[in-house]
C-alpha cells in the first residue's frame, strides 16, 4: 500500500539534479530543429526556445531579477507564453502563473502577496485588469510587459527583449524556488504554492509516462494549473512536442489529435465527457495514443469504462493535489475490474488512512488520506502556520500532507474515496471552496444564512449551488442574488443556481449539516 519515506529517499539520493535551462540547452544541441512546443499552427524548435529563453532571460535581469526573484505569468498558453516561463526560469527566477478567470481584485492580492518584479500578461488578461491598470503601475513601475498588445504604460514584448543583453550566469540548485502557484479562492486570498527546482526536475524526470523525443502531448488546460504544467515540463525533460491550445473545444481538440499524431494527453473529466459526446469523436484517427490521462476530478468508473472501449491507448487516472505529496493512479486498462478506485499510491510514495485523533488506521478502515513523495510544495509561500496545519507528522517526525479527503484502502491496495473532509467543490476540474462563495453571499443585505453545496452537473461534473434563507421581509429574485454574486468572484467560481429554504438544518452546536442538503441532490 505505501512505500517506506526512508527507502525512498535513498532512492533519490542516487539521482542527480539537472535543471530545466540545461535540458532545454541539451535538446537545442542535439535537435536543433524539431519542434519543441506548437500552438495556433505555430511552431517553436528546441533551438529557438534555447534562443528566445536567454533573451528573456537577460531581459529579466536588466528589470532586476535576481535569482528567487518573481515574474507573474498572467496569459492564455502560447508560443510567448512559453518563451517567458522557460526565459524566467533560464534567469534563475521564479515563474507565478496566474489565473486569467480571476477577478481584478482577486489578481491583484495575489500579485501583492507573490511579491512579483514582473508582470507579463497577454490581450485577454488586460482586459480584466484595465480598472486597476493605475495601482497595476504603481506596483510594477516601468515593469509591465505585454505578450501581444500595445497599450501606454505597457512594454511591448519585442521591445522588452531588446533592453537585455548577455544572459546572466545562474548556478541552479534544487532548493531555489521553480514556480509559485496559487490556490484557487474568491476572497482574494489564494494560498501560494511553493514548489523548487529539485522537486520539479525529479518529478519531470520519472519514467513512468513513457515519454520520449517521439512523443507529442496535447494539453488544453490553462498555464496557472499544475494539470498543465506538470506534463508539460515531463514532455519538455524528455524532448517530445507539447501542443497546446489557448482554450479548449472539442472540435479543435479532435483535429490536433489527427494534425500532430498526439500520442499523450492530461484532461479533466468534463473533457472526456465533450469529447466522447462530439459528433467528430468517431471519426477522429486517435490510434496514435500511447497514454490518456485524466485528474482534477474523480473519474467517473462509467465514463473510464466508455474511454476504456472507445479511445484507443492506455488511460491513466490521476489523484492529487497541487501540493503533491498524496497521489495515486490507475491505469485502467490494465485494472478494469478497479475502475470505481482512483487507484494505487503512486511510484515513491508513502500513504496512510488516519482518523481524527491523528491515528493511523489499518488497511480497509475509514479516514482521513495523508501522504508523502519527493514531489511535494516547500510549504505555502509565507504561510508558516498555514504550512503546519497541512502536515500530519508520523512517529519520527516526518511531515506528511493531509488531503481532505476522505477514504479507505481495499483489500488490494487501491484507495477509495468517499467524502471530502472539508466543503471542496470540483466543478470542471477547477477547485471552488464552498465557504468563499458563501462569504460572498452573506455579504448581500437581504441574506440571513446561506450553505453552498456541490450538486451533480452533466457539463462540469458537479456544480455549486446556494441555499439561501433571506432576511425576514425581504424579497429578492433568486437569479437576481446569483447574478449579484457572481458578479464578484471568476469565471471559474460562478453559482449555477440560488434556492431558497425557510431554515437551514444545523446541529445542537450550530455546525451546518451540509451532508443532509446534499442527500436529496447526489441520490
Amino acid at each position: 500500500m505505501s512505500q517506506n519515506v526512508h527507502d525512498i529517499l535513498a532512492r533519490q539520493a542516487q539521482q542527480p539534479f539537472v535543471d530545466f535551462p540545461s535540458i532545454i540547452a541539451r535538446h537545442a544541441g542535439e535537435r536543433p530543429d524539431a519542434p519543441a512546443f506548437a500552438c495556433g499552427g505555430d511552431t517553436l524548435s528546441w533551438s529557438e526556445l534555447a534562443r528566445q529563453a536567454d533573451r528573456v532571460a537577460a531581459a529579466c535581469a536588466a528589470m532586476g531579477v535576481a535569482p528567487g526573484g518573481k515574474v507573474a505569468l498572467l496569459a492564455a498558453p502560447g508560443l510567448r507564453a512559453v518563451q517567458a516561463f522557460f526565459g524566467t526560469v533560464r534567469a534563475g527566477g521564479c515563474v507565478v502563473p496566474l489565473a486569467t478567470s480571476a477577478t481584478a481584485a482577486t489578481l491583484l492580492g495575489m500579485l501583492g502577496d507573490s511579491d512579483a518584479k514582473v508582470l507579463v500578461a497577454d490581450a485577454d488578461a488586460r482586459e480584466t485588469l484595465e480598472g486597476v491598470e493605475a495601482e497595476l503601475a504603481a506596483m510594477f513601475p516601468q515593469r509591465l510587459v505585454a505578450l501581444d498588445f500595445h497599450a501606454p504604460g505597457w512594454l511591448d514584448w519585442d521591445a522588452w527583449l531588446a533592453q537585455g543583453g548577455a544572459p546572466p550566469a545562474v548556478e541552479f540548485r534544487p532548493d531555489q524556488p521553480f514556480n509559485l502557484i496559487y490556490s484557487s479562492g474568491t476572497t482574494g486570498k489564494p494560498k501560494g504554492i511553493l514548489h523548487l527546482h529539485g522537486m520539479r526536475s525529479r518529478q519531470a524526470n520519472r519514467r513512468s509516462f513513457g515519454l520520449g523525443p517521439e512523443s507529442a502531448m496535447l494539453l488544453s488546460t490553462p498555464l496557472y494549473s499544475n494539470t498543465t504544467l506538470q506534463p508539460m515540463l515531463a514532455t519538455a525533460a524528455n524532448g517530445g512536442l507539447t501542443v497546446l491550445m489557448r482554450k479548449f473545444d472539442a472540435a479543435g481538440y479532435l483535429r490536433l489529435c489527427q494534425e500532430h499524431r498526439v500520442t499523450h494527453t492530461m484532461l479533466v473529466p468534463v473533457q472526456y465527457q465533450r469529447l466522447l459526446a462530439h459528433e467528430d469523436f468517431a471519426r477522429t484517427d486517435l490510434s496514435s495514443f500511447v497514454l490518456k490521462q485524466c485528474t482534477g476530478a474523480p473519474l467517473d468508473a462509467r465514463l473510464k469504462s466508455l474511454i476504456l472501449e472507445k479511445w484507443p491507448g492506455g488511460l491513466r487516472e490521476v489523484y492529487g493535489m497541487t501540493e503533491g505529496g498524496c497521489s495515486c493512479v490507475l491505469d485502467a486498462h490494465e485494472f478494469p475490474d478497479k475502475l470505481g478506485t482512483v487507484g494505487r499510491p503512486a511510484p515513491d510514495h508513502d500513504m496512510r488512512i488516519v482518523d481524527e485523533d491523528g491515528r493511523v488506521l489499518a488497511q480497509g478502515e475509514v479516514g482521513e488520506i495523508v501522504g508523502w513523495s519527493p514531489y511535494m510544495m516547500a510549504g505555502y509561500y509565507k504561510q508558516p502556520q498555514a504550512t503546519e496545519a497541512f502536515y500530519w507528522r508520523d512517529e519520527s517526525g516526518i511531515a506528511f500532507h493531509r488531503s481532505g479527503d476522505i477514504g479507505r484502502f481495499d483489500e488490494d491496495g487501491f484507495l477509495i474515496l468517499l467524502d471530502r473532509k472539508k466543503d471542496l467543490i470540483i466543478s470542471g476540474g477547477f477547485n471552488i471552496y464552498a465557504t468563499d462563495l458563501e462569504a460572498v453571499t452573506a455579504a448581500h443585505p437581504d441574506v440571513a444564512d446561506v450553505a453552498v453545496i456541490g450538486i451533480p452537473s452533466e457539463q462540469w461534473g458537479e456544480t455549486p449551488l446556494a441555499l439561501v434563507v433571506l432576511q425576514p421581509g425581504r424579497a429578492l429574485d433568486a437569479e437576481a442574488l446569483r447574478a449579484w454574486v457572481n458578479g464578484q468572484v471568476g469565471r471559474t467560481q460562478r453559482l449555477a443556481a440560488v434556492e431558497y429554504r425557510n431554515e437551514l438544518p444545523r446541529s445542537a452546536l450550530g455546525k451546518l449539516l451540509k451532508r443532509e442538503l446534499r442527500q436529496p441532490y447526489w441520490k
